[in-house]
């Protein structure tokens, strides 16, 4: 595990940008076709804006999610039309690239569309998973004491009662989430600071699912020194 601080929230989310770019470059440079699963929330949004070009073909980058509202398509709280007007629109990427999770007013139902967008990910490991942390330390739509967080056999799953609006949603599971080379935990703010701190720690994932978030080859938070205010020094 590393441990990376920034000393504010722009500086974070413009460090977040640039590593992710200098990734996604890297990769390529290897030959394969990046796979990234995107977060959304406040510091993710702000580090999608300041993403630039690079070294990047957008064209060949594969975009997934780890959790998403199950609201309508083109919804403003949708995590992908988020990140569409944030970056993904204005670098090009194909709508072939663009995995989105099933919405609201599909015919499915929400176990359907969850198993549906399972079937959909890559046999081979992401590249690259981003999570962000909620408070209560959540990642994803996996919440504290919530079931979801011991499933094993599911990737995805529906949770019908989020602590957060909207309550319905869909999740990668841990299977999911922890099949990646590398896992990105990015956080903002003193308010998820003793979330933040439990997870470093190793506390239990039933009180803190981002103590469960863990990359094949790399794990690492990105924070603020806010968010890292009660780390041990």
């Amino acid at each position: 595990m590393t441990v990376d601080i920034w000393p504010d929230a722009d500086s974070l989310a413009q460090g977040i940008a640039d590593r992710l770019v200098e990734h996604l470059a890297s990769v390529q440079a290897d030959g394969r076709t990046p796979s990234v699963v995107l977060t959304g929330g406040t510091i993710a949004i702000a580090a999608y804006e300041r993403i630039q070009a690079g070294g990047v073909d957008w064209s060949s980058v594969d975009f997934y999610w780890g959790d998403e509202r199950f609201v309508p398509a083109g919804h403003a709280d949708r995590n992908d039309q988020q990140a569409r007007d944030a970056f993904l629109t204005r670098l090009g990427v194909p709508e072939a690239r663009i995995h989105a999770m099933p919405a609201h007013g599909c015919s499915e139902s929400m176990a359907e569309a969850a198993d549906g967008y399972a079937a959909t990910l890559p046999a081979d490991p992401f590249d690259l998973v981003l999570h962000g942390v909620g408070p209560d330390g959540h990642i994803a739509s996996l919440f504290p004491g919530f079931p979801q967080v011991h499933e094993t056999a599911r990737r995805a799953v529906e949770v019908f009662d989020s602590p957060k609006p909207p309550p319905q949603r869909i999740s990668l599971t841990y299977p999911a989430l922890n099949h990646a080379r590398s896992v990105w935990l990015i956080v903002s703010g003193d308010g998820k600071a003793e979330a933040v701190a439990r997870a470093v720690g190793g506390a239990d994932v039933d009180s803190t699912p981002a103590a469960g978030a863990a990359g094949l080859d790399e794990t690492v938070w990105l924070l603020d020194e806010a968010a890292a205010s009660k780390l041990p020094a």
